[in-house]
């Protein structure tokens, strides 16, 4: 089974930050490292394991990564996407977060749509997909029973996405997938060195399709997550998703065709 490693995307060899980039790449590089080290929540532990011993009748004869999942993207990403956790027999399997499932399908096709990233299919790792100014993450690094992480269990995995978010100090625009994203991400930007930036903000940001809020130097974007029970519903189309995506882009500063 592979081992994922930190796809920090191109760095300038030259130049008064490169030593910089550099460095915070090899923080994140470090991240990964325990990211997928982690053994710290029991339940969610046996969880992941569980369902690589028993997989859906599809997936029989593969053999599934079944650790946490660290984020991926380039250090210098300016947009940071953040879902709930990785999917069972998803990211669980294959070993990267928002792939290998229905939902990484779809947040992936408007991805490269709208120019986030080099192609519309997220299969495994090594198959020549690369984000584009952007960063993904999660709130929880395994997969949840039900998808429903506890309270600890959320609380014990952010300290991830704190650090990340220190070491990608490109970011502006932050994309939550769903409330419990957003909320995952309020909770990371108070424990933060910033400053308790989330904490600063009152009343507490409402999550929505299309939520929109500047906390500190961040602009907070709120998206329905891309899950199958969203756009089977069409609660989230992909005409909606690739309109908030754009919108990320003018708020980025990115041009809308790269």
């Amino acid at each position: 089974m592979h081992r994922p490693t930190f796809e920090g995307g191109p760095l300038s060899p030259d130049g008064p930050d490169s030593a910089a980039l550099q460095a915070r790449s090899k923080g994140l590089a470090a991240v990964t490292g325990e990211v997928v080290d982690c053994f710290r929540c029991p339940r969610l532990v046996a969880w992941r394991e569980q369902a690589a011993l028993e997989p859906p009748a599809r997936y029989a004869d593969e053999s599934y990564w079944a650790r946490p999942l660290p984020g991926w993207g380039p250090v210098n990403a300016r947009v940071l996407m953040v879902g709930l956790a990785p999917a069972a027999h998803g990211g669980n399997r294959v070993g990267r977060i928002f792939t290998g499932d229905r939902s990484g399908d779809f947040l992936f096709a408007a991805l490269h749509a709208t120019g986030f990233a080099t192609q519309p299919e997220s299969v495994v790792p090594g198959d020549g997909l690369r984000p584009i100014d952007l960063y993904i993450a999660a709130v929880n690094r395994c997969a949840p029973p039900g998808n429903r992480p506890t309270p600890l269990e959320r609380d014990t995995c952010l300290s991830y996405l704190v650090r990340e978010l220190a070491l990608l100090s490109d970011v502006r625009i932050i994309v939550a997938l769903g409330a419990y994203a957003w909320d995952g991400i309020l909770r990371a930007l108070a424990r933060g060195g910033s400053g308790s930036l989330a904490t600063a903000v009152r009343p507490r940001p409402v999550f929505g399709h299309g939520a929109e809020v500047a906390i500190g130097p961040y602009v907070l974007l709120g998206s329905f997550h891309p899950s199958q029970q969203n756009t089977f519903t069409r609660k989230l189309t992909q005409a909606m998703l690739q309109g908030l995506l754009l919108r990320v882009r003018e708020l980025a500063g990115l041009p809308l065709r790269p």
